[in-house]
């Protein structure tokens, strides 16, 4: 599997540990992010919404590649890179596959005792629950009543009207 698929809910320990889907530990390993019973991953807090990202290291330094479009040390390039990298924590989770939400992640996310693991395709999101599932439910209606499909065109009206995607 090379995409994170499903919405999984999990408990936080008392340490702020929590297990990472058996699912999303294989789609880690298909990016080659795994050692010796462990995956990796870069964590970092959305800066769109109030969620942790999940990030295979390949998938991250895609992300960081387009940064070379930039000037090196222009206003565009440095804004970016502290959006990007400031609050990126590169972490590896222990054998049984849990990793630890630091305070300013848990705190950004509004997580205290149970999580949603949201798998977006590349990377996954780590939500409070009900959260997760208001914005499953804003993603599905904005797709809904917009008619946005896969290749960007707008479904005929009628097709939205009848709730189809």
């Amino acid at each position: 599997m090379t995409h994170f698929l499903g919405s999984h809910l999990n408990r936080l320990d008392a340490k702020g540990r929590v297990s990472v889907p058996a699912a999303f530990r294989t789609a880690l390993r298909s990016f080659g992010a795994a050692t010796e019973g462990s995956v990796s991953m870069i964590l970092r807090p959305s800066h769109k919404y109030p969620c942790v990202e999940a990030w295979p290291q390949a998938v991250f330094d895609k992300l960081a590649q387009q940064l070379d479009r930039y000037e090196l040390f222009s206003p565009e390039y440095d804004n970016l890179a502290a959006a990007i990298y400031a609050d990126a924590y590169p972490i590896e989770s222990d054998r049984e596959g849990r990793i630890i939400l630091n305070e300013m992640l848990t705190s950004h996310a509004g997580v205290s005792d149970n999580v949603v693991f949201m798998g977006t395709g590349p990377i996954f999101q780590i939500w409070e629950p009900e959260a997760a599932r208001a914005r499953a439910a804003e993603a599905r209606q904005i797709v809904n009543s917009s008619g946005l499909t896969l290749g960007g065109i707008a479904r005929p009206a009628a097709v939205v009207a009848a709730g189809g995607v």
